[in-house]
This record gives C-alpha cells, structure tokens and sequence, in this order.
C-alpha cells in the first residue's frame, strides 16, 4: 500500500501485512509530520498505485563475473551512459557494496537499492537522475545488511531482488545491473532477474581461469532461470604490446565466437574519468576508451549505424 503524508506530500510504501489493528498513525520520514493510517474501509483516497505501466519492453542485463579488477564498474557505468546517450531510456542499478557507481556519475543520493529492497522508500524516491534519460539505484556498505536479509528469507528469497524491481518493470528501454565480486546471494538475485549477462574479462590467465568458473556457475542458475543466457563477452585492459592480449584474444575468440565484442583497449583516460565525476564520453569523448564502449553500445543495440 501507498499512503501519502498530507503534510510534505510525500510518498511511502507499507506492508499492510505487516500492521496490526492497534497501529493507528504513521510518522512521515521526511517532515516528521503524525498522521491516520487509512484501511480499506477507509477507502482509496489516499492509497495510490505506482505509475502507471506503458507497453515497452525492458532488457534486463547483468555486468558480471566473479573476479574482481576486469572492469565491470567501468563497463555497467559506461554502457548505461552509452545507451542514455544513444536515446535510450536507461536504469543503472549499482548491488557492489563499494557503491562506486554513485561516484563515478559524480551524484551523492540520499536513498538506494538498500532503502528500495527493505520498503523504507517508495520505487521513486530511491532513484535519482544521474543524466538525462539516465536513472540510478546506487549501492554502498548498507547492501550487506540486505544480503543477511535475503540470506534470512525461508521462501524464494532468489527473487528478492526481482519483486523490488517489479516496480520499474516497462518503463526503461534497459536496465544495467553491476555485480560485485565473489558469488553471494545478491548476484545470484540478479541473475534470477535478468535474461541476459554481459561479462567483462581482462586479458590476463587469471581472468579466464575466473570466467571458466562463472560460466559453471551461471550454469547452475540456468537448470531453474531457463531465459538467462550469456550474450556478451567484452574482453578489457587490451594491449597489443603484450604478446599474452594477442593470444588469449584469440582464444575467447574461438570458443564465444559470435558473442565476444570488440575489446576494450587499455586506456588512462578510463581511469581517470571517475575522479572527475563523469563518464568517458564525458571527460575524453575523442579517447580511445570512449570509441570502444561506443563500439560496445552498438553491439548491444544491433545498430552498426549508430553514431556513424
């Protein structure tokens, strides 16, 4: 249920399963402000229903791999912004407990994926605008919390995370999720979530002896998630001085074939943007880095043309 503080007009969303019949009023986070919880005897007029479905389709899609230091922010942060910038309407959703996605974008939110999954906020208040057309759901230290939470739930607690993203379900064209590292019970609710995964892997033996231990895993998920499939394979931190990019390049590129994308070549600009707040395309929109995650969002969108 839905009830709106008549004060400051803000929003809230409760769990009326969760109340008893001596709980009368409710206190407003926001304003303090006490006032009547309404029951349904009360009427609707003051419950109101989250907005309004429209008929697009959403793309879920989960950066992720189980090793850390491949470029997984880097990657979510820069597709996301890529695909807002391409005219899509775009939700980035941030489950790293380092939260840098937050810092990347240069935004400080008040409310995140944290405040969403335990219902202390309603769907849009937890969201801020980071660009135009570009939504995020910031993550941070308090996502542990919400891993025991999940970690406590006795039934289907993989779909967590789906039923708090329910909300948002049609009206984003995609919706970007950066993973953290390791395996946990958080990423395997965004995997129950999505239908596609894109993973990040750098050049190194390290990095393939993890995605060969990913795609073990993300088989496990597949025998009860039927529709999630690996789509893409994005080969990071490329440098053709080093003999060893050349060969395990060639390696990915015989056993993924049509869904490995062009690499993303080594470049400090990436590294360098984050520190600035902004994006690639932001901070050196001429830089390597920028063209190839403009490569990687047509290769995502099946347009060749797109900025051409």
């Amino acid at each position: 249920m839905i009830i709106i503080c008549p004060s400051c007009k803000r929003q809230h969303k409760i769990d009326e399963t969760r109340l008893s019949d001596k709980v009368k009023a409710a206190k407003c986070i926001y304003c303090g402000h006490k006032f009547p919880i309404p029951r349904q005897q009360d009427g609707p007029a003051q419950v109101q229903d989250l907005e309004a479905k429209t008929d697009r389709k959403t793309r879920r899609i989960a950066v992720s791999l189980s090793k850390g230091g491949v470029g997984k922010t880097t990657t979510a942060v820069n597709l996301a912004a890529g695909l807002a910038l391409a005219g899509y309407k775009v939700l980035l959703v941030d489950t790293d407990t380092q939260g840098q996605a937050a810092y990347m974008l240069g935004v400080k939110p008040k409310a995140g994926l944290t405040e969403l999954m335990t219902g202390e906020v309603i769907p849009q208040d937890c969201m801020v605008e980071a660009r135009e057309r570009l939504s995020l759901l910031a993550g941070g230290k308090s996502l542990a919390g919400v891993k025991r939470l999940i970690a406590r739930k006795d039934f289907r607690s993989e779909m967590m995370l789906t039923e708090a993203l329910s909300p948002f379900d049609s009206h984003f064209d995609f919706v970007i999720l950066d993973t953290s590292p390791g395996w946990d019970v958080l990423t395997i609710n965004v995997l129950f979530y999505v239908k596609e995964v894109l993973t990040p892997v750098s050049l190194e033996v390290m990095a393939i002896q993890g995605l060969l231990e990913f795609c073990r895993s993300l088989a496990s998920v597949q025998t009860y998630h039927k529709d999630l499939s690996l789509r893409y394979v994005v080969p990071t931190f490329m440098d053709k001085r080093v003999k060893q990019s050349e060969e395990i390049l060639s390696q990915l590129e015989s056993h993924f074939n049509s869904r490995l994308c062009p690499p993303v070549r080594y470049n400090v600009r990436l590294s360098e943007a984050p520190g600035h707040g902004q994006t690639i395309y932001e901070y050196a929109p001429g830089s390597p880095g920028a063209k190839d995650y403009r490569e990687l969002v047509r290769k995502v969108c099946g347009n060749d043309k797109l900025w051409r």
